[in-house]
């Protein structure tokens, strides 16, 4: 088995080995995993994080060894909290951006290790918050499908990304997170930070936010904003109607 870290600050993961194809998700600075097949430039592969595979060129990432992956696993790395940090690549003496929930891997003092690169974390590396804040840290960043940054991110997406910054691993899609956690009975019951699941005229689950309280719901829909919650729903201001069917409330923390 071979394996890889993401070098750069933000990575697009497609469907298919195309420039073209969707963007099914994205990994972000420091993030590792296996690599599952070679196809001329493109690298299929699967995340370390949630075992989410899709395609990266190659590249865009740098190689790693079976040890240190085990390493990364074992001993998951500093992560960073601001919406952006900067890192200076010391080899060529350019700053890499990275985004909010970066992995900082192999870190010695202020420094990340990845592949043969340095890169010097400029300024305070940051700290845990509370959820609340680092939800609406995300406010009016444009909804992206497959995105998971303040620049650009899907409903699952940012989800996953704010309980990543809580210390907490959840799968990537919203389907697949309506598995995990332990069920609320009923929205009069749910709390902050409970993950409220919505579903489509087929019953199948395609949406998620985060529950502020017992009226209110951050989600990426669009943008990331505030709406209405009841038991029928989310509420649009905006759009004067409903826009996605309640179906079932998960607990995380």
């Amino acid at each position: 088995m071979e394996y890889g870290i993401c070098n750069l600050a933000v990575v697009p993961m497609r469907a298919e080995p195309s420039d073209r194809s969707e963007l099914v998700s994205q990994l972000l600075f420091g993030e590792a995993f296996e690599i599952i097949e070679w196809r001329e430039k493109w690298a299929q592969i699967k995340t370390a994080a949630d075992n989410y595979t899709g395609w990266v060129d190659r590249l865009q990432f740098a190689m790693l060894g079976h040890v240190a992956y085990k390493r990364l696993l074992q001993e998951p790395p500093p992560l960073t909290y601001r919406p952006v940090t900067q890192a200076w690549k010391i080899s060529d003496n350019s700053v890499v951006y990275l985004a909010a929930g970066s992995s900082l891997a192999f870190l010695e003092g202020t420094t990340s290790y990845i592949g043969n690169q340095k890169f010097e974390i400029i300024g305070e590396i940051g700290d845990k918050d509370h959820i609340a804040n680092i939800a609406k840290s995300y406010l009016n960043a444009p909804y992206l499908w497959g995105g998971r940054t303040h620049f650009g991110i899907d409903c699952s997406g940012f989800s996953q990304v704010v309980f990543k910054l809580l210390g907490i691993q959840i799968d990537r899609d919203a389907s697949q997170q309506a598995l995990q956690g332990e069920l609320v009975d009923s929205l009069a019951h749910a709390k902050l930070g409970d993950l409220a699941f919505f579903e489509n005229d087929n019953g199948k689950i395609v949406h998620v936010g985060i529950v502020l309280n017992g009226n209110q719901i951050i989600h990426a829909s669009g943008k990331v904003k505030i709406d209405k919650l009841d038991n029928e729903g989310i509420y649009s201001e905006e759009l004067k109607r409903y826009t996605h069917k309640l179906t079932v409330i998960k607990r995380f923390l």
